[in-house]
């Protein structure tokens, strides 16, 4: 007997089942408002250094003293780091007479002056003073350790605004609810939640389980939209998304042991033990089981045999799969965190850019749930990130004047791009062994992480390039979209219990397809 076989007989879609779901939505909703939050809490506001009272400004009006003391860009906006060394009263009669000598410009001498009609306050204002970094810091935190951590607050500091403070001030709110915290709160959720509703419903639900749990995190999205629009102070903004993260972590106490993982790793009482409780709760009281039985359902594991990372590439096909999914998994992210930290840059409010991209996500992921289960897991991963890219590179040929069409062609990427995420969660878990499934997540995640920590950091080649971070972005996903067409299809199959389950497969060749969703095919794989 397999554990598909075991599923139908306890219920594999019962109230069981739906109560998992329903306790992870809320670490799904955290999610991404934990790891998006970054876009609002380390926004840089429009700004200009700050002018010195002098008597000879007495009679000018605040846009007049900005005008003698400020160079402006070629498109008339003043900059935001530079001031002249001098005031240049004579552009008062002539403001197009910009100087032409570069020696009379310097950088700011007396702090910035910021714009606060759309934040209250960020760690831009109050700390980092780059343009980049911001965005840059707030993903590498992710990885980093808390160490390198604080000697980044502490390197701003020196750069700080000397009128507002420095680091110093904040830092205890940024260590109490900062990325540190969220992250080893919220982190074990992004691993486990997909995988705690995937391997406790049977082959029939299996695509609607991981969409619904994918749905939560568009939901998230939209949530962080009104927070941050509603609270614009950061240190606030940043305990109404943290906090939550402490009640997400209690979530997952209540989730059960993947008893399809307990069998495989040979703690067969413990996976009795949830059998029977989600026997009574899906009403088959009837249902009747030993641990014997569940014993003869384990892999044939060797004695003192132990899984590793090291597992995911010693056999050939697994090899295959690893690689070719670790290149997908960063794809996905790179491309999807490169869009999700660009809210300004396709012509719309910031709130209203991660609101809509919220939204979007909501249909991108009902289309998914379609074509996973008509044209496979294969076709809907490969053309998903490879339509995200083409959409990123459209945006480079169209002029930044046609702001509503590269708004339409940016949503349609992220909805792309959101369908790979989605896709690849479903994907993945079925296309490694119970024994390394949870090896194998962990693996792929830490890879997205990477390419999440690389994507903000490609903002900064618009300085060799204006459309080279695009380019790049583009060029990217469609590469690793078209790796996504050397993995093995998964659809109508059931998940492979141990590492010969793959192997196998691979040599047996490709089952018949023509059995529909539900009817469990013979092959773990093809």
């Amino acid at each position: 007997m397999k554990f598909e076989d075991l599923l139908l007989e306890i219920g594999g879609f019962g109230r069981f089942q739906i109560s998992i779901l329903f306790i992870l939505c809320l670490p799904r909703i955290n999610l991404p408002m934990h790891f998006l939050l970054h876009n609002f809490l380390a926004a840089t506001p429009s700004h200009h250094c700050a002018i010195p009272h002098q008597e000879a400004f007495v009679n000018l009006t605040v846009e007049e003293v900005l005008l003698i003391s400020i160079p402006r860009e070629p498109d008339g906006t003043f900059r935001s780091c530079e001031m002249f060394s001098q005031p240049q009263f004579h552009l008062l009669l002539n403001s197009s007479l910009q100087p032409e000598n570069n020696s009379i410009i310097q950088h700011c001498q007396h702090g910035w002056v910021y714009d606060h009609s759309q934040f209250t306050s960020t760690i831009a204002t109050q700390v980092w003073t780059e343009s980049h970094a911001p965005a840059v810091a707030g993903v590498l935190c992710r990885i980093w350790d808390a160490e390198r951590r604080l000697r980044l607050l502490q390197h701003a500091g020196h750069h700080a605004d000397p009128h507002r403070g420095g680091p110093e001030r904040h830092l205890p709110y940024y260590i109490a609810f900062g990325p540190l915290p969220g992250e080893v709160l919220c982190a074990p959720a992004e691993r486990c939640s997909p995988l705690a509703g995937m391997e406790w419903v049977d082959i029939q639900h299996r695509t609607f389980s991981g969409i619904l749990s994918s749905i939560f995190w568009s939901i998230g999205n939209m949530l962080l939209a009104m927070v941050a629009y509603l609270v614009r102070e950061w240190h606030w903004l940043l305990v109404a998304v943290t906090g939550p993260c402490l009640l997400s972590a209690a979530c997952l106490w209540w989730v059960p042991e993947s008893a399809r993982w307990l069998i495989a790793n040979g703690k067969v009482k413990q996976a009795h033990r949830h059998l029977l409780r989600c026997a009574r709760m899906n009403g088959r009281k009837d249902f009747a089981v030993s641990p014997e039985a569940l014993r003869r359902m384990a892999t044939d594991k060797k004695p003192g045999e132990s899984y590793s990372y090291i597992s995911l590439f010693r056999t050939p096909v697994l090899r295959k799969i690893s690689l070719c999914s670790g290149a997908v998994w960063f794809g996905v992210a790179f491309s999807y965190y490169g869009m999700s930290m660009n809210l300004t840059g396709f012509g719309l409010n910031m709130y209203l850019s991660q609101f809509v991209f919220g939204i979007i996500e909501i249909p991108a992921k009902m289309i998914v749930y379609v074509l996973v289960n008509r044209i496979g897991r294969r076709q809907s991963q490969a053309w998903a990130l490879i339509l995200t890219g083409l959409c990123i590179g459209a945006n480079i040929i169209i002029p930044k004047p046609f702001t509503s069409l590269r708004s339409v062609v940016a949503i349609m990427g992220k909805g792309f791009s959101e369908a790979a995420f989605t896709t690849v969660f479903l994907y993945t878990s079925e296309l490694y062994p119970t024994v390394l499934r949870q090896n194998g997540m962990g693996y792929t995640s830490f890879v997205a992480r990477l390419g999440g920590a690389l994507a903000p950091l490609v903002f900064l080649l618009d300085e060799v390039w204006r459309s080279l971070p695009e380019v790049t972005y583009c060029g990217v996903a469609v590469c690793c979209g078209s790796v996504a067409f050397l993995l093995p299809e998964t659809l109508n199959v059931r998940l492979p219990e141990g590492i010969e389950d793959v192997e196998k497969a691979q040599v047996k060749g490709p089952p018949q397809t023509s059995a529909p969703e539900g009817m469990p095919l013979q092959s773990p794989l093809k």
